[in-house]
């Protein structure tokens, strides 16, 4: 007679996770984290209420540094107290400039930056990025970026004056060498309302 064995089966859940398209914005975060570590030098070019400066210093850490930029004093405000609020300020430097002065503060090779171009939030809608401005800046961190670095341009271009500035860096990004740099765009095609576009300029 045959000995029965008795044998139990064991099945593993799963998490199954479900991929949500992100905002532009949302996006810009997640390359930043994949590209920058502990101890990297970035750029916040348009430091507007702090939001990104805070996320590049937490990133970066006490042995990193954030240059954040910003022309308008109330914007160097905000972000100087967020960061104090938030203890990180021993690695952030908050410049009350332009970002195309850029390389007057920053000298060191840098491994990523980021712009929102257009207008501060609840501040003053006259005051807008310019692509003059922009792309002298980003010319010269593209001089400055690390292999595999990265310049992501968040483009809001609802305000006067933006569907100019767009035009431009858009125009500017496709005539980049690929041999030098990949160039990533990133928006929803579908929506209405000027939907914000993502660049991604990643140094090969």
């Amino acid at each position: 007679m045959k000995k029965q064995v008795n044998t139990t089966v064991i099945i593993k859940s799963r998490m199954v996770k479900i991929l949500k398209l992100q905002s532009a914005l949302n996006f810009s975060h997640t390359l930043l984290k994949e590209i920058v570590k502990p101890g990297d030098v970035v750029v916040d070019a348009t430091a507007g209420k702090g939001n990104d400066t805070l996320f590049l210093a937490q990133l970066v850490g006490e042995r990193g540094h954030v240059y954040s930029f910003d022309i308008q004093a109330q914007a160097t405000q905000l972000t100087q107290r967020l960061v104090e609020q938030h203890q990180v300020e021993q690695q952030t430097t908050v410049i009350n400039d332009g970002h195309e002065n850029l390389t007057n503060y920053v000298k060191s090779p840098i491994t990523a930056a980021i712009f929102n171009l257009g207008y501060l939030p609840e501040g003053d809608h006259k005051i807008v990025t310019k692509p003059q401005t922009t792309l002298k800046s980003v010319q010269s961190m593209m001089k400055l970026l690390k292999p595999n670095g990265i310049i992501i341009l968040v483009i809001y271009y609802g305000h006067p004056g933006g569907k100019q500035e767009k035009e431009q860096v858009l125009q500017f990004a496709k005539s980049i060498d690929q041999h030098q740099f990949n160039v990533l765009q990133y928006q929803f095609i579908n929506q209405i309302h000027e939907p914000p576009i993502l660049l991604a300029l990643q140094k090969r």
